[in-house]
């Protein structure tokens, strides 16, 4: 059993299980899912005002941050491409929440969530880092980590310290 993020409970049964056996274990548990959801909502809650610090609702808004986050990342980029030996890639950013950024080695493009913004400058340079070494290493292996260890040493404490920073 488990609360998704709207709040609904999600109960997982094996085939053939009387409904009525599932209607009673969600009701055994009925004090736990009531705080799990509570939990939840004010996960999201907390979530919503994080990246409620970033106004985005005007064209002006999308071009102030856009402006920004070349400033900020572009130079970073070009800086770790070249340490890299890769040629450097197409730039994009998004509204993602549920990422700070994506890799595309094989079209040249790497992407980043604008709510970069809201981080301190050496936290998103550990993204922009683990972004590039996938041009590198695809995948999350031993060499990746490697890598990352590498060309940001710190990779692990600035993870750690944007994960507390976006749920606080």
């Amino acid at each position: 059993m488990r609360i998704v993020k709207n709040g609904d409970v999600h109960v997982s049964a094996p085939i053939g299980l009387p409904r009525a056996t599932v209607e009673q274990f969600i009701e055994q548990n009925r004090n736990w899912i009531e705080k799990a959801r509570q939990r939840t909502a004010e996960r999201l809650t907390s979530r919503d005002a994080f990246y409620d610090q970033l106004p985005l609702d005007t064209p002006q808004q999308r071009n102030d941050a856009k402006h920004r986050l070349d400033e900020l990342l572009l130079p970073m980029v070009r800086r770790y491409a070249m340490q890299m030996g890769i040629n450097v890639p197409a730039v994009y950013y998004s509204t993602m929440t549920s990422r700070w950024g994506v890799c595309y080695p094989k079209r040249g493009r790497v992407g980043f969530s604008v709510y970069l913004l809201l981080l301190p400058e050496w936290c998103a340079e550990h993204v922009v880092v683990h972004e590039l070494c996938h041009f590198l290493e695809p995948s999350h292996s031993a060499r990746f980590h490697a890598l990352m260890d590498h060309y940001f040493p710190r990779w692990r404490e600035a993870r750690a310290t944007s994960r507390r920073i976006e749920r606080t």
